[in-house]
């Protein structure tokens, strides 16, 4: 069995914050998490399900730097890209054609785009 990474893409201009989620439509935020809820059970019921989380807005990332004679921590991402990963599902599946089905899946529940890759 190989574990696969399952990521969210978020686009950084439009970086949520408590303040955006507020202005959201509070059914439609519902309804939502109960989407990825359900999404999350059927890997937990098909056995799949690893673990799986959000992430904080990459505004909020502290870069660590100990590979010089002094440590750095840069309170920045430590790279500048114009999308980043919001959250990720890791799941356990016989093969990457039955991942591609989850992250199928995934993706129609969030509609959103899906990056599938296999753990080492």
């Amino acid at each position: 069995m190989t574990q696969y990474f399952l990521t969210i893409p978020h686009d950084t201009a439009d970086e949520p914050t408590m303040e955006s989620m507020q202005e959201m439509d509070p059914a439609e935020l519902e309804a939502l998490a109960d989407a990825v809820d359900d999404f999350t059970t059927a890997l937990e019921d098909a056995g799949a399900f690893v673990h799986a989380g959000g992430l904080q807005p990459p505004s909020t990332a502290v870069t660590v730097d100990a590979t010089g004679p002094e440590v750095q921590r840069l309170p920045q991402p430590f790279v500048e890209a114009s999308e980043y990963v919001g959250g990720f599902w890791i799941i356990e599946t016989a093969d990457q054609e039955t991942a591609l089905g989850w992250a199928e899946r995934c993706s129609a529940v969030l509609q959103s785009r899906i990056e599938v890759r296999a753990l080492q």
